[in-house]
């Protein structure tokens, strides 16, 4: 059974979170408590969340920090073809920063042979990943932990990067609007994007082409806040024409 669109976000957002209160729902949507309860008992029905007093738990999302593993594993093919791409862009003595996600872990996993980098993220598998390797200096930033994306968020995430500077930084999206804007399903998120690119000289967004023409439901700001987008080569022509008109590269 299909999601009505608001029930679809609410999925999203606890995707994202992995928990979900009633009062911050019924806030965000502009509705009443009852409604998101009524939200989500259809969503524990459908077998995607499990409620809890007060509000809901993405179903199994202990397992997430258990084994590392990151929730999102669709297009994973397409999003290896990009961190190959993407490692193009990194030079010996570069300081970057990784954004979390699957697209930027698959990057990760493409620099443990690297030497002489810094490299600042707010992944937590991503710093497993490079951890190992000596010759990178590795920056995790402090923040609110969320299971499903395995990063760290909010506020605390985002002041240390205040304080920093980066090369180049590769920044991850949930969605690309009709209207050119890079969304999001969490609002705790935009405040870390935000101070990222801040402290970025270049901005390289990273994401498979199935992320065009998606919505979430917070709004970081126009896709001209990057300077290039590498992505799949599943891209249509249509969508490189509205991209480019925004003076975004593509990489393809």
């Amino acid at each position: 059974m299909a999601l009505n669109q608001r029930r679809l976000k609410i999925l999203n957002l606890i995707r994202e979170d992995g928990h979900a209160k009633v009062q911050d729902l019924s806030k965000i949507f502009k509705v009443t408590d009852v409604t998101i309860r009524q939200d989500l008992e259809k969503l524990e029905k459908m077998g995607y969340i499990e409620r809890e007093h007060g509000g809901a738990l993405l179903k199994d999302v202990s397992s997430f920090a258990r084994t590392s593993q990151l929730l999102n594993q669709k297009n994973i093919e397409e999003k290896r073809e990009i961190a190959k791409k993407a490692i193009n862009f990194i030079n010996e003595g570069d300081c970057i920063i990784l954004d979390s996600g699957s697209t930027t872990t698959e990057i990760a996993k493409l620099l443990v042979s690297f030497k002489n980098l810094i490299i600042i993220t707010n992944a937590l598998n991503i710093a497993l990943i490079l951890g190992e390797n000596p010759n990178i200096s590795l920056i995790v930033t402090g923040g609110e932990f969320k299971a499903p994306t395995l990063s760290l968020t909010g506020e605390m995430a985002a002041q240390p990067l205040n304080n920093l500077h980066a090369n180049k930084l590769f920044l991850a999206t949930a969605g690309i609007s009709a209207k050119m804007q890079l969304t999001y399903p969490s609002l705790s998120d935009l405040v870390v994007k935000s101070a990222m690119i801040k402290s970025s000289d270049e901005v390289l967004l990273v994401a498979d082409s199935s992320k065009i023409g998606n919505t979430s439901f917070s709004i970081l700001g126009s896709i001209y806040l990057i300077k290039a987008f590498i992505t799949d080569n599943k891209i249509s022509y249509e969508d490189i024409k509205k991209i480019e008109e925004q003076n975004v590269k593509i990489i393809f």
